[in-house]
């Protein structure tokens, strides 16, 4: 895509603004063009400025204290185990060279909203967006399925990110689409990835600063990545692979598996989406969707994981809504949702009590509810 075409859709360069005392919406709008999708939309302009200063950080050392907390970053070693980190953490750390930020997030259809508008209108500074509908499987009429390895390393590696990296993936809600992103890398062979801890929300409502606009580098950055899976699944060459992949199969299941699963019961199938959908009480929002759930499958929606302010309960109480819905963390566990996004929630949830091992449904109910060979079973 033309760089021509890039310049003239950005107003210039990004610019900083402090989330608690100069709120983007109380500004007034200018409005350009979205590359990715071709619509008008309003930009925030003339936001005032603020220092944005942070301290670079020892890569191998991390802390998950909880947002709020000013402690000194540098006194833990950093560990895969807990795959959240907190705002205050990467405040401190937005800087080192080792570090990216990726803005993961996605929004139902029925909420109409726009991951990409709204990154250029506010996002965490140098955060890049991962476009979780175009980093897909373009040979599947599923939505945002896990597309293949070579496709997945030539975008990654289109985005500037190297196995060398620390990622850090968040979201506009708090914790949502952002698990879907730690799911796929960790799918891919790299561990190093945390979640943060409240998203985009929890960093606001802590007053770290925002960027408005976004780089032309941000910009030539996602949609080179768009371009190179594009350019894989038609065979083409995609470019330099900084990114080399190793996939981990464990990690996501096919409809064939869940099928099996049934019969054999070597895993527990946990459903992430709502009790009455589960149920089959309410319908499926994807027409000629059917309702209900998987046979022997439990339902443990995935906001019942997540506090008030869309952040992972600690522990303790993780354990117990998982012990509640009869889910057994002595036994392997596959996730499901409606298309593959919330399912991964769960998988975060059960990371941080112990089960790095839990696998996602990729194609979850989407997939199974639309075949007429598949079996469902209804609550009565």
């Amino acid at each position: 895509m033309a760089s021509s075409l890039l310049t003239r859709s950005l107003l210039g360069g990004h610019r900083l603004f402090n989330s608690a005392i100069s709120p983007i919406q109380n500004q007034k709008p200018r409005f350009f063009t979205s590359l990715f999708n071709k619509t008008l939309f309003h930009l925030k302009a003339n936001p005032a400025y603020t220092a944005h200063k942070t301290s670079y950080w020892n890569p191998r050392v991390m802390s998950s204290s909880a947002a709020g907390a000013r402690s000194d970053f540098s006194t833990k070693s950093v560990t895969v185990n807990d795959p959240v980190v907190s705002v205050d953490w990467l405040h401190t750390n937005l800087k080192d060279p080792d570090l990216k930020v990726l803005d993961a997030s996605w929004y139902m259809p029925d909420e109409q909203r726009n991951p990409i508008q709204e990154y250029q209108v506010a996002h965490i500074p140098g955060a890049l967006f991962f476009d979780i509908d175009g980093i897909s499987d373009r040979t599947s009429k599923l939505p945002h399925m896990l597309p293949s390895e070579e496709a997945f390393g030539a975008a990654v590696s289109a985005l500037g990110i190297d196995n060398k990296d620390d990622l850090v993936v968040y979201d506009g809600k708090g914790i949502f689409s952002a698990a879907r992103v730690w799911w796929m890398f960790r799918v891919f062979g790299h561990e190093r990835i945390w979640v943060l801890e409240g998203g985009l929300p929890r960093w606001r409502a802590a007053g770290y600063d925002v960027e408005s606009s976004a780089s032309g580098d941000a910009i030539l950055k996602a949609s080179a990545a768009s371009e190179a899976i594009e350019k894989v699944y038609q065979g083409q060459v995609a470019g330099p692979i900084t990114f080399e992949t190793k996939f981990q199969p464990h990690l996501v299941w096919t409809l064939e598996q869940v099928k099996q699963n049934i019969e054999e019961k070597t895993h527990q199938h946990v459903d992430a989406r709502s009790k009455a959908r589960f149920d089959g009480a309410a319908a499926e929002p994807r027409k000629g969707i059917r309702s209900g759930h998987v046979p022997g499958s439990k339902c443990v929606p995935f906001p019942q994981v997540l506090d008030g302010s869309q952040a992972l309960l600690p522990a303790d109480e993780l354990k117990k809504r998982f012990e509640q819905a009869g889910v057994s963390l002595e036994s392997p566990v596959v996730t499901s949702c409606g298309t593959g996004i919330t399912a991964c929630v769960l998988a975060l949830g059960l990371h941080r009590l112990g089960k790095p091992d839990a696998a996602v449904y990729d194609g979850s109910w989407t997939e199974w509810g639309a075949h007429s060979d598949t079996p469902v079973d209804t609550t009565q």
